[in-house]
């Protein structure tokens, strides 16, 4: 037991206090995308409340049978090791060239804040999101890529504009919606074609891989 302002509090609560102390700092990382109808950026935190609130609201349209707790603590937990790593933007080549190494080093140090059995099994959430083999996974990351086509769609492109991103990159980068749900990647295609319509891009380059 430790003392703390008078207080009585196991090591294990200490820890946990600790990481969610620790957490807080994912609201002072910000993003490239906007929320939706709004100008300025959204932080880690949000994007990551938002990922929870679609969960519950589309998990009905998911392809496969899903375990909604665990996809809830997946998207959650998903965007933690930004608080060391920064969040690494999507269509930034150079920053995703060393996105790996610096998010496993943040997950390396801040889930070994939790005690040691807690720490594991979060650790072991955040490597499934990673992966995207498990039908949560798979949905978590789905939600993960239409959060931002929602939100730019919403802007009449802003972010999309600002970085010169042509419809084929965000094509791609939507992509694995539909390893997910057919559903949701119809959706996503819908914006998709209306955003090319109404010019949210930039041209396409002559050279893709330029």
């Amino acid at each position: 037991m430790r003392q703390n302002d008078g207080m009585q509090i196991s090591d294990k609560l200490a820890q946990q206090v600790q990481f969610l102390v620790e957490s807080e700092k994912l609201k002072a990382v910000l993003r490239r995308n906007s929320p939706a109808k709004s100008e300025r950026c959204e932080n880690s935190a949000e994007h990551s409340w938002s990922l929870a609130l679609m969960a519950l609201i589309f998990a009905e349209h998911a392809d496969q049978p899903l375990d909604l707790l665990r996809v809830l603590k997946m998207v959650l937990i998903h965007d933690i090791v930004e608080i060391d790593a920064g969040d690494t933007d999507a269509f930034d080549a150079a920053a995703n060239a060393s996105k790996v190494d610096r998010e496993n080093r943040a997950a390396e140090r801040i889930f070994s804040l939790l005690p040691s059995g807690q720490g594991s099994e979060f650790r072991g959430i955040w490597q499934e999101f990673e992966a995207s083999v498990s039908p949560e996974a798979a949905f978590a990351n789905a939600l993960d890529r239409l959060l931002p086509l929602v939100q730019n769609f919403q802007n009449g492109g802003k972010s999309w504009r600002e970085q010169g991103v042509t419809s084929q990159q965000s094509r791609g980068r939507s992509q694995p919606i539909a390893n997910s749900s057919s559903a949701l990647w119809e959706y996503a295609c819908s914006l998709l074609a209306e955003g090319e319509q109404r010019s949210f891009y930039s041209p396409a380059k002559e050279n893709p891989q330029a």
